[in-house]
């Protein structure tokens, strides 16, 4: 800047000057304007970061083997059902094939058997995981949700109330869909299993209903993360 000061003096050359002075100050000018943004998106995504709720390895992992056994075992179990429609017999309503998996009755049924292992297996070594860090009195519901849910003034408590007794609610629907898939799997050999829902279709019927019970909750449960965590918290399960 000396320089250019010098020459303006010296020489006389004012246009010039003042164009290598404004030459020099765009030069020198945007990369601090740069270096000045770059640092205050970064702090706000270091900030956005630390906002995010943080979860687990294991909770992520127990959601991701969920969500692709409930898929495999959804198409599979679809596929089952065509082959002999619970509800119309053969002459009854079947799904699109793009809906399901194995591509006949046999393959479906081994890939809905091997899918349910792997949910089964999930769902046991979560539910061990959670009662021994403790993390079923944050999981589930108590006197104060419903208490919260009658009295309670805060949306956002209500929300919180509601999101514990629908996670709450669906451990007897998933424990129906095992027992019942457990009993057309081996209904010989769980003879007392199976008796106890009368006859075959009513087992059929109910291990079917249990199917869109799981996917209303899990659309529930999705919309009401969304209102206590947004969506980051939806972020931090799987991310």
């Amino acid at each position: 800047m000396g320089g250019i000061l010098v020459l303006a003096a010296v020489n006389h050359q004012v246009a010039g000057a003042f164009w290598l002075l404004v030459t020099y100050g765009i030069g020198a000018g945007l990369p601090l304007l740069a270096i000045a943004y770059g640092g205050r998106v970064l702090s706000k995504r270091i900030l956005n970061l630390r906002s995010i709720p943080s979860q687990t390895f294991l909770s992520k992992t127990f959601h991701w083997i969920n969500i692709i056994s409930l898929i495999l075992m959804i198409g599979s179990g679809l596929q089952i059902y065509n082959a002999n429609p619970v509800f119309g017999g053969r002459a009854g309503w079947h799904f699109p094939d793009f809906l399901l998996l194995g591509g006949w009755l046999a393959g479906g049924r081994n890939w809905h058997f091997a899918a349910m292992w792997l949910f089964s297996l999930n769902l046991l070594w979560y539910g061990i995981y959670i009662f021994v860090t403790r993390r079923w009195q944050r999981r589930f519901a108590d006197r104060g949700d419903l208490k919260a849910l009658q009295v309670s003034q805060n949306p956002k408590r209500k929300n919180y109330a509601w999101h514990r007794v629908v996670y709450t609610a669906i451990v007897p629907v998933l424990l129906l869909a095992i027992l019942s898939g457990l009993s057309m799997y081996k209904p010989a050999q769980l003879h007392w299993l199976s008796g106890l829902f009368g006859n075959w279709q009513t087992l059929r019927t109910v291990h079917f209903i249990t199917v869109p019970t799981v996917i209303l909750f899990t659309i529930a449960h999705s919309l009401l993360a969304l209102k206590v965590g947004s969506i980051r918290l939806i972020k931090s399960m799987f991310l």
